[in-house]
Parts: C-alpha cells; structure tokens; sequence
C-alpha cells in the first residue's frame, strides 16, 4: 500500500526500523528549540508531517516503548486516531508520567505511527443481546 505524505520538516521520513516493525517512529519536529515537560505536564508536539491514507485505512499514534520505561513518557490519548479524510499536520499529545522534567529535542523520536485497516460499522438497534457464557462479565471477571 502507499500512502502520500508532504514533509515539512528537516528530518527524514518516518520508516521501519526492522523488517517486520509494525509502527513508523515519529519524529519531534521543534524548529523554535527543545521543550520541557514538567512531572504531570501534557504538550502537543509537531512532526512537521502530513499525510493522505487510502479510504479504509487509519493510522494509530502510539508511544514508544523504551520512552515509556525509561523515562514515563508516553501519549495521552493512545493510540490517537488519524482519519483517512484528515489532511491537517501529525502532531502527537505526551504527557510526563515520571517525577522528573523531560527534554524533547528537536528530531527526537516521540511516538510510532501504525497503519491499519479498519471498517465502518452499521448500528442495527435491537432491544435485546443474544446470551452467552460470559454475559456481562468484564473487568477481570475470570479472576487472577
């Protein structure tokens, strides 16, 4: 599948860093100069980078896991949903999870973009669920 995408940045384009990763690193894009995250605080940060997915196609903003571990860095609302009729700049909300302020400089890989299929459901209202096993159980139901 290709996807169209306009680079604004001064970094190079997100890729694969392995033959089989499913996300696409992205990167800060910060040409005013790095930004401080406080413990606690939220900031949107730029890529610099727009794209056009084919219809039928979504791409999910993720964090990164060596961010979340080692510094509590991770994205607000993941996975954060890119639309296939969205045509705005990629930007990425993180919040500072640690007791430490964080660094975020300028081409520092942020967040991974997945891009995946998805389909559009058809709401049918009925006034009652069929039965099964499980029912209502949720939220650990089946134990530890």
């Amino acid at each position: 599948m290709k996807v169209n995408i306009i680079n604004r940045s001064h970094h190079p384009l997100p890729k694969y860093e392995t033959s089989q990763s499913a996300g696409l690193d992205l990167r800060a894009f910060l040409p005013e100069g790095s930004i401080t995250m406080e413990p606690l605080q939220r900031c949107m940060v730029k890529t610099g980078l727009y794209i056009e997915l084919p219809v039928g196609f979504e791409a999910q903003v993720r964090p990164r896991s060596g961010l979340a571990l080692k510094k509590g860095i991770t994205v607000l609302n993941s996975p954060g949903t890119i639309d296939a009729d969205y045509r705005g700049e990629i930007c990425v909300i993180l919040i500072n999870l640690s007791q430490e302020p964080f660094v975020i400089n300028d081409g520092e890989r942020i967040a991974q973009m997945v891009v995946a299929r998805h389909e559009q459901a058809e709401l049918v209202e009925v006034h009652e669920l069929t039965d099964t096993e499980r029912g209502a159980g949720g939220f650990g139901h089946t134990g530890v």
